[in-house]
């Protein structure tokens, strides 16, 4: 049995925290007391059903703390699931954070394997490893769905690996027999591998991106959306993944990874990185400029999150919506449970949703939910298909 730590108790942390207990001694840190006590008593701090269920019913081998450096004795491997958000003053992923822990490691015990599981710009890790010679780094990328982290985690698409030779069987073994299924594994270096997780994300926001401007055209010309992308989608090539319309891409991930990603082709003509990042405006200025065009009295905005499952409203693409709206002098209010205040950025926060619909002319909404079937004339979403 293993013994490996993890730094992070975000979505990405956790599901390979939990994932990983059931084989392994897995010990996660993070600085938020709240999430420790969550976790030692069986519970969760995310939105994932999956996790929340696996880790009452499986019997794992997992604890939460603060860190300290006694843990480092024996660790067999060190996981870094820290945040790397993405600061439009140096057009770059801030990775402070993760410098700061590996300056620590690398001054505690010689040889600690590090696997980075942070979204990081391509050259980070070889990087680090320069700069940090007693410690042995990878990079591993995720390419998990916020609301089913665990169940993405157990079941991969593919495991990526970006090490030298030495790390790499280790490395494969420890995430390929925590697996439900038998994913292919892919060997790289890791500015390949750091590659592989931004240009996934960026094809993921291209689809989004398509479709949507699909729709903006369809809108249009008064044409149905729903006919045009089944008879599009129907051909092999194109395939219906990531074909839903919705209000812009969002979340953690998209909006900063395809901004990182044209970052790092300042050096390598292109056309398409920044379209995207572009079409992505333009499509929130489109759908703004529509439902100002209805002339609603008070627009209801119904859930910040970015979909259905998620409790990330981080760069969620209907606040870009909002934003237009009200400069416009538009009333909007908000019905957001996760929301505590009864404001939020000079909106009115509507905790009872009888009294939001009641009071909303307009509710805007980008994916449809049971909630609102009772006056689903009065919503506007472009959720086609009434999926994430």
């Amino acid at each position: 049995m293993n013994k490996i730590l993890v730094f992070g108790a975000g979505y990405v942390g956790l599901a390979n925290a939990i994932m990983l207990a059931k084989d392994n001694d897995v010990t996660i840190f993070d600085i938020d007391q709240n999430k420790i006590d969550l976790i030692n008593n069986a519970k969760i701090p995310i939105e994932d059903s999956m996790a929340e269920s696996f880790i009452l019913e499986q019997n794992l081998n997992l604890s939460a703390d603060f860190f300290n450096k006694s843990y480092l004795k024996d660790a067999d491997a060190i996981i870094l699931a820290l945040p790397t958000n993405y600061d439009e003053t140096t057009n770059s992923f801030n990775t402070k954070i993760l410098e700061e822990v590996l300056s620590k490691l690398n001054s505690s015990i010689d040889n600690l394997i590090i696997i980075i599981k942070s979204t990081v710009p391509v050259g980070f890790t070889c990087k680090m490893q320069d700069k940090f010679k007693n410690l042995n780094i990878a990079f591993c990328p995720e390419f998990l769905r916020e609301g089913n982290a665990l169940h993405d985690c157990l079941n991969p698409s593919r495991i990526v690996i970006g090490s030298n030779e030495n790390l790499k069987e280790f490395i494969s073994k420890l995430f390929s027999n925590s697996c439900l299924n038998k994913p292919e594994v892919f060997h790289a270096t890791t500015d390949e591998a750091e590659s592989i997780k931004l240009f996934s994300n960026c094809y993921l926001a291209l689809r989004v991106a398509f479709f949507n401007e699909l729709d903006s055209y369809a809108i249009n010309f008064d044409l149905d959306t729903k006919t045009i992308i089944n008879a599009v989608c129907a051909d092999v090539r194109v395939g219906y993944g990531y074909n839903n319309p919705s209000f812009g891409y969002g979340g953690y991930c998209l909006p900063k990874d395809t901004k990182q990603l044209l970052q790092n082709y300042n050096a390598v003509p292109q056309n398409i990185i920044q379209a995207i990042i572009d079409s992505n405006r333009t499509r929130k200025d489109f759908i703004a400029e529509h439902i100002i065009s209805l002339k609603p009295k008070c627009i209801g905005v119904y859930r910040l999150a970015m979909k259905e499952g998620s409790d990330n409203i981080r760069e969620s693409s209907v606040q870009g919506i909002m934003k237009r709206i009200k400069s416009k002098g538009i009333e909007v209010i908000v019905f957001e449970p996760m929301i505590k205040s009864d404001n939020f950025f000079g909106s009115e926060v509507c905790s009872n949703i009888a009294k939001f619909k009641q009071r909303s002319s307009l509710i805007i909404t980008n994916r449809m939910h049971q909630d609102l079937i009772d006056v689903k004339d009065k919503v506007f979403t472009r959720d086609i298909f009434g999926e994430n």
